[in-house]
């Protein structure tokens, strides 16, 4: 609204029992040019202080940016004085800033591309050990949400069939089928040693990458089978274990005709599938895990040093895993940690997982236990001597561990050959079978190598789990999976609701991480590193009344409006009541989300928050702003229209608020999956509903709900800790109704 529009008359009056008065009008103080601060410090003579930092010949970013460095010692001086101007010139300040960030933010959404998989990433700073432990921390979190992992399913009977064995001289190798999931079978090959006695012996899982051969492939960029011979050999158990759609570990209704890439490439497909965050990824995660769980299992196996290796997504399969769990005494990740390319599938880009992290920083998360880098000088990790190793090397540093890190390249394209496997034998060598590096005449250890032994593959046919792809009779197929998932998060949220105050305890500590990785929000904030983009950005008005009931509510209204001059003209009446009752309020504009046509397409949500994220972040930043800038106590959020469901997301960030609900149907997905209202993951956080029991106990009102728009948890979870009255939930109101309620806090 224009400074020099006339204010509505209040058509609301408060509930409060404090005595009404005439007022004088509030000062209006939308964000303003520096020549207008100019000309008004001019009028209050105040020019003296100030007229140094407005020049005429300077650009206006660069005239703010200067500005901004004097302002906070300019705000400490107004502020002693104690008077209406100096109250005054602080909101002009305060609004200054929101203008320079507005003048940034929209620098920085216009001009910044969007993160792809092949964006350079850099390393973040991290200076000390509990930064690093925090990050770390954090790194782990997204992971298993990004997966669809939290919280953790629960661990089904794995119901394991080793059988065929085939003995060599000194090494034997079996087939094996499992359930990491009830009625989904995983397959591979178990290889043991031989004549080495009776154990237990580390033990190894060994993914594949994308080799067109799968677990299978014997090539000389590449052979899983060469490694897992020669890990047996050296006497150890290995394990190589299928992607989704490769070799055995397929659905019951997968074609037959067509290259396992393909076949693997088609779970989690589905644009629905995001809102469950069920993915090829998240599925591939889990694999992994219950893979270590077999192995572990194997009385054969000592469950103290378990170690990964893989290459290419096999690579990435090995650092995932070892991220997120604590067991790997060992892991060797084969040309893929790279600050640039990032993976190329989709079971290497689970939503939401990038956004913050590269794979150097997953990878770091593995430290200090011992990891060997493997590179190429003819793919992506091509920098690993001076880019990706050095990073990582800082993090073993901080945690005193420079000797549990080593990173080598090698002259080859993407590849795991010989030379390579060399190196990773070496590496487990040290850490798995506590062999001393053998010493040159001079003492010295030379470069750790273990060269491989001679090998004989078998014959496909003799490795092959399900060769004439039949599997067991309870298979399921692609869709049944997906929706045992679908219900199994069902089950996991019906469980978590609360239903007393220590539930609604536990439902926090279990789902407020969740809501924070779903949503990419920094809310409660973390100390895992200097976020350079935490700050706020977009507030169209700033009113402060000549004497305000309490500076200790601020009122954010959010509107779902495309710029400035809808914001007040949207609810003008509300303006009007809160502004007669003194209350301190700001208008905030949506965030100017610059966004690709199609969010589904190239892994966009994998690296890029979309346009509900950026919405909600932006309305999380605007609270923290009003608590830390303006001092506000307490923050009453108000969201008119489409811009309700973002303000009901962001609920937790508030002391109360007032939401929208659209009438949106949630049982529809193709709702959900609007450009102004998806994100992956939202019904694994309860959708609007999960995200306002986070806000509990503060007082929630829900107007325009509509009949399906669900609210039964919601209710409960109030009733349960006896708060029903701080509860409303209505059909429909007006402006009038939404001021009242505000009045009433």
């Amino acid at each position: 609204m224009p400074a020099s529009s006339p204010l509505p008359s209040p058509s609301f009056s408060s509930s409060s029992s404090k005595p009404k008065a005439v007022i004088s009008p509030p000062k209006r103080l939308p964000l303003i040019n520096t020549a207008a601060l100019a000309r008004w410090t001019q009028r209050q003579s105040l020019e003296k202080p100030f007229q140094r930092f407005f020049r005429s010949d300077e650009k206006p970013l660069k005239r703010l940016s200067r500005f901004r460095r004097h302002l906070h010692r300019a705000k400490a001086t107004v502020l002693m004085r104690g008077s209406t101007v100096g109250a005054t010139l602080t909101l002009l300040l305060l609004s200054l800033i929101a203008q320079l960030d507005v003048c940034r933010a929209s620098e920085s959404v216009s001009d910044k591309p969007f993160i792809t998989l092949n964006t350079s990433r850099d390393f973040p700073h991290i200076t000390s050990r509990q930064q690093w432990q925090a990050r770390a921390r954090e790194i782990r979190e997204q992971i298993l949400v990004s997966c669809g992992l939290w919280p953790m399913p629960d661990k089904t009977p794995l119901n394991p069939h080793i059988f065929g064995k085939i003995e060599h001289d000194d090494y034997s190798v079996e087939r094996v089928y499992f359930e990491p999931l009830p009625g989904f079978y995983l397959a591979g090959n178990l290889y043991r040693p031989r004549g080495k006695g009776p154990g237990p012996f580390p033990g190894i899982l060994n993914p594949h990458g994308h080799w067109a051969q799968g677990r299978l492939a014997d090539a000389k960029d590449g052979s899983v089978v060469a490694r897992c011979i020669n890990f047996a050999k050296q006497g150890t158990v290995a394990f190589a274990y299928d992607m989704v759609g490769f070799n055995d570990s397929h659905f019951s209704d997968s074609p037959t005709n067509k290259p396992f890439y393909d076949i693997h490439r088609q779970f989690g497909s589905a644009h629905s599938d995001l809102l469950w965050n069920i993915s090829l990824m998240g599925l591939q995660t889990w694999n992994s895990i219950r893979a270590l769980d077999f192995l572990e299992s194997l009385p054969d196996v000592d469950p103290i040093h378990l170690a990964c290796t893989g290459a290419s997504g096999g690579g990435t399969q090995t650092y995932i895993l070892g991220a997120i769990v604590n067991r790997l005494a060992a892991q060797a990740p084969v040309c893929m940690v790279s600050h640039t390319m990032q993976g190329g599938c989709s079971c290497e880009n689970a939503p939401g997982l990038r956004v913050e992290y590269s794979n150097m920083e997953i990878a770091a998360a593995a430290a200090p236990r011992p990891q060997i880098l493997v590179a190429a000088t003819g793919d992506w990790t091509k920098d690993t001597l001076t880019v990706e190793g050095p990073a990582i090397a800082h993090i073993y540093d901080l945690l005193n561990a420079p000797e549990k890190l080593r990173y080598v390249r090698f002259d080859f394209g993407h590849n795991y050959n010989q030379t390579s496997r060399e190196a990773v034998y070496a590496w487990f060598d040290k850490w798995l079978l506590n062999n001393p590096a053998p010493q040159s005449s001079a003492g010295v250890p030379p470069a750790p190598c273990l060269k491989e032994s001679p090998y004989q593959k078998d014959s496909d046919s003799n490795l092959r789990v399900f060769p004439d792809f039949k599997l067991p009779g309870d298979a399921v197929t692609l869709n049944e999976l997906v929706e045992s998932l679908k219900a199994m998060h069902r089950n996991q949220w019906r469980a978590l609701a609360p239903h007393s105050k220590a539930g609604l305890a536990h439902f926090k500590e279990v789902m407020l991480p969740a809501w924070r990785h779903t949503l990419h929000v920094e809310w409660p904030e973390t100390n895992s590193s200097d976020r350079s983009d935490q700050h706020f950005a977009g507030a169209s008005e700033l009113l402060m009344p000549n004497h305000p009931r309490s500076l200790r509510t601020l009122v954010i209204v959010v509107h779902s409006g495309t710029n400035n001059s809808e914001s007040a003209s949207r609810f003008p009446t509300l303006i009007a009541g809160l502004a007669h009752a003194r209350i301190p309020f700001m208008a905030l504009d949506p965030w100017q989300v610059h966004r690709p046509r199609d969010q589904f397409a190239d892994f966009f949500s994998t690296y890029n928050r979309t346009e509900a994220q950026e919405q909600v972040r932006h309305i999380v930043a605007a609270c923290t702003y009003g608590r830390k800038a303006l001092k506000a106590k307490k923050i009453v959020l108000c969201g008119i229209r489409r811009a309700g469901l973002w303000a009901l997301l962001a609920a937790s960030a508030a002391d109360a608020v007032v939401a929208d609900c659209c009438q949106l149907d949630v049982s529809d997905e193709q709702a959900l999956l609007a450009p102004d209202l998806f994100f992956p993951g939202i019904h694994n956080i309860g959708g609007f509903e999960g995200a306002a029991i986070l806000a509990a106990p503060h007082p929630l009102l829900l107007h325009n709900a509509g009949q399906h728009f669900k609210t039964d948890s919601l209710r409960a979870t109030y009733q349960a800790i006896g708060l029903s009255g701080k509860l409303r939930i209505e059909a429909k109101l007006v402006e009038e109704d939404l001021g009242e309620w505000i009045l009433s806090l």
